[in-house]
């Protein structure tokens, strides 16, 4: 392809030399998705550790406990006897799990404050690690006793059978969906081009943007260590973005071929205002994921990394072997139609005569859509958050209902706190008497349970004191217990020691550390992600007023998003569709993790839409009609991206945990939202009230950069033609 004529912006020149060198540049993407796989394969990818995952009191807690060399600690299971004639079954239980070679010892039997349960302990033989691989035989026997005593209820749990029922359903369901996703993407592009090779581009170049950001993951995991669901995440945010920057570039080289432009041109409009758009989408998208950072967690800071790696791959792909593909492939791009799907023009009727109602009545429109977004939101008021919990996985699940009837009867079991004491020495009379004025100050408070127990490590330098909790662990009581044991009771008991650091852990105390660290994270993620994202909005499209509605815009479908998971998971509406039980509250991290994604994925259409209409407004045409092209040549290519955002979130909701569906039905509402209400009734609402205030920029601004939005002129040699459907390249 010879250069022609003359074009300017990044992405145009990296399109017209891509398509110069198309053979370079589909090997090129080739040999960099193989060669960083082969190296990740390599050097591996390091995980995050407890450690890396503490704050805190709690994390300076895990700290010490890691250092002190402990013992590997056996996996403990529980079983639980209820009934008030239960004496048999307990005995059963007890005999029947010191036959068994998997068990390494069994405790004295336990009867529950009230007297109506009692609770049997033992520890398994060999690696907790691989425990879930051997508890089955355990389980079995255990069921085995309540067929033998009908009349009370017996059953077990604990941490091997928790990780085998839980972990393998959990597991199970996020292999179904990284398979679905992909057929699911796939047919829905099918129907959006109506052409198989067409269909095909965007799934393969994000797919191939996927791999090859997991394996740049192995490299930036030294700086950021990952946890077990970050390639989850990766295949959630790269489906997304990388189909629709295929999606947004092909349809416009589609659409300008069709109205007469010749193969070069097609593809140097298409760069320059489609290409240009993916890049600073991609470039919004990084600064919202980028403000995952400042949480300084490590769950955070790995998504954070790994989805900046996935949209920076999928942008470098979009703007380098799509346009090599599409200058080699001409209008056989079209190639495979599909009869009944394909057509000549893609722009939706249905959006273009909302259209023209909402740009007839802007006020009631933008009142109306307000309105609803408002309705919506609102329930958001009254946002609540919780920890994760066992009753976060669905209740249908047999092991759940044994840790609810577990923790009812015997909670100190469940959820107990620990002290961790480091002294010159955890031995002798100085720690006893420590020990004995903790258990009194401990049955004092009202707040912590026996049993007490202690364990030391073979130096005897570091002892963790476990000491049970009122409440249920998540609750606000257990968590005041927490308070005092930290505020009074702990350091008063043990800080007399000499050379002493007493620090207190546990599952309500992590959660209370992680809350903390993530309140006072709040203010420097929200003003990072939306003061670069007004400052890119404001570069890209010179314009104070269209920067800042566009960040209010977002905010609005990120508030309603929230509004519709206080709705559902707060209040408990849906519960047997969606296969779960309220606990009152959101996720603690979902909100500033759904922020981040949603501010993110939002600004992708916002970006292409905006992109669009400054097109219209820099040729000239009233804000209006700009508006109503823009807006109107977007709508179909918008409807089928959102499609496959909302088709790949929604799978989430069909996860065992709560957590999972929360994000799906939080991530595929707004979505729907953002495509809907805010792109086609709202924006264009607000832009035509405005009018050419959209485009106020202070003088004091003017040193801002001209980013160029129209069309790079024709060649000389062009005739205007007619358009036309495509026919397949000789």
């Amino acid at each position: 392809m010879k250069h022609r004529e003359n074009v300017t912006g990044f992405a145009a020149h990296v399109a017209l030399w891509s398509a110069r060198h198309r053979t370079l540049a589909i090997i090129g993407w080739i040999a960099f998705v193989v060669g960083v796989t082969v190296l990740s394969g390599h050097f591996g990818t390091l995980e995050a550790t407890e450690s890396d995952a503490g704050h805190g009191e709690s994390g300076r807690a895990t700290v010490l406990v890691e250092q002190a060399g402990f013992p590997v600690r056996p996996a403990g299971e529980m079983v639980i006897v209820k009934g008030a004639d239960r004496a048999a079954a307990v005995a059963d239980v007890t005999r029947s799990l010191r036959g068994r070679a998997e068990v390494d010892a069994v405790a004295e039997p336990l009867t529950s404050p009230d007297g109506q349960a009692s609770l049997v302990t033992f520890t398994m033989t060999g690696d907790p690690e691989t425990a879930k691989d051997r508890v089955q035989p355990l389980l079995d026997t255990v069921a085995a006793v309540q067929g033998r005593h009908p009349g009370v209820y017996v059953a077990e749990a604990g941490d091997a059978s928790g990780d085998k029922i839980i972990g393998d359903s959990l597991d199970e369901g996020l292999t179904r969906l990284s398979l679905l996703s992909i057929p699911v993407t796939l047919g829905i592009l099918l129907v959006a081009f109506g052409a198989v090779v067409a269909a095909l581009i965007p799934v393969g170049l994000a797919l191939t943007a996927i791999v090859a950001a997991i394996g740049l993951l192995a490299g930036a995991s030294r700086l950021a260590p990952t946890v077990d669901t970050t390639t989850h995440v990766m295949l959630l945010v790269g489906l997304a973005v990388g189909v629709d920057y295929c999606l947004f570039y092909i349809r416009r080289e589609r659409d300008e071929r069709r109205n007469g432009a010749d193969p070069h041109r097609a593809l140097v409009i298409a760069a320059q205002t489609s290409g240009r758009s993916v890049w600073v989408s991609g470039l919004t998208v990084i600064v919202a994921m980028a403000g995952m950072f400042f949480t300084q967690d490590a769950t955070f800071t790995s998504f954070g990394m790994a989805t900046i790696l996935v949209v920076a791959t999928a942008v470098l792909g979009s703007l380098t072997v799509l346009p090599a593909l599409l200058s080699a492939l001409g209008d056989r791009v079209d190639a495979i139609k599909i009869p009944g799907l394909y057509r000549r023009n893609s722009e939706g009727r249905v959006w273009r005569a909302v259209l023209r109602v909402v740009l007839a009545k802007p006020l009631i429109s933008t009142i109306v859509a307000v309105g609803v977004l408002a309705a919506l939101s609102a329930p958001a008021l009254d946002l609540r958050t919780k920890g994760e919990s066992i009753e976060d996985v669905s209740p249908k699940q047999p092991i759940v209902q044994t840790m609810v009837a577990i923790g009812e009867a015997f909670p100190a079991e469940v959820v107990p706190a620990e002290v961790v004491v480091k002294a010159a020495t955890v031995r002798g009379p100085q720690f006893a008497a420590a020990l004995a004025d903790f258990r009194r100050a401990a049955a004092a408070s009202g707040q912590l349970r026996e049993p007490i127990e202690v364990r030391v490590n073979p130096a005897g330098t570091v002892a963790i004191v476990s000491v049970g909790l009122a409440g249920n662990g998540s609750d606000r009581t257990s968590e005041r217990a927490v308070e005092t044991l930290r505020e009074t009771v702990a350091p008063g008991a043990f800080g007399k020691l000499a050379g002493s650091t007493v620090a207190v852990t546990g599952d309500t105390a992590e959660s209370m550390d992680f809350n903390q660290r993530l309140s006072d994270s709040l203010p420097w993620v929200f003003g990072f992600v939306l003061g670069l994202a007004f400052l890119l909005l404001l570069v890209s499209f010179r314009s104070v007023v269209v920067a800042l509605t566009g960040v209010l815009l977002n905010l609005l479908s990120v508030a309603a998003a929230y509004g519709m998971l206080v709705f559902v998971f707060q209040y408990g509406h849906f519960e047997s569709v969606l296969d779960f039980k309220s606990g009152g509250g959101i996720t603690n991290w979902m909100p500033l993790f759904l922020f981040i994604i949603l501010f993110g994925l939002s600004m992708d259409y916002h970006v292409f839409v905006l992109s669009r209409i400054r097109e219209g407004h820099d040729r000239g045409l009233p804000t209006r009609q700009a508006v109503s092209e823009g807006i109107g040549r977007t709508a179909g290519v918008i409807t089928s991206a959102a499609m496959v955002m909302v088709a790949v979130f929604a799978l989430f909701a069909t996860l065992p945990l709560v957590s999972t569906k929360e994000l799906g039905v939080g991530l595929a509402a707004a979505v729907l939202l953002d495509a809907t209400i805010i792109r086609a009734v709202l924006l264009p609402a607000v832009m035509a009230l405005l009018g050419d205030k959209n485009w106020w920029l202070p003088r004091w601004l003017n040193w801002l950069p001209e980013v160029a939005h129209d069309l790079p002129p024709a060649a000389v040699d062009a005739q205007p033609r007619q358009e036309r459907e495509l026919t397949p390249a000789a």
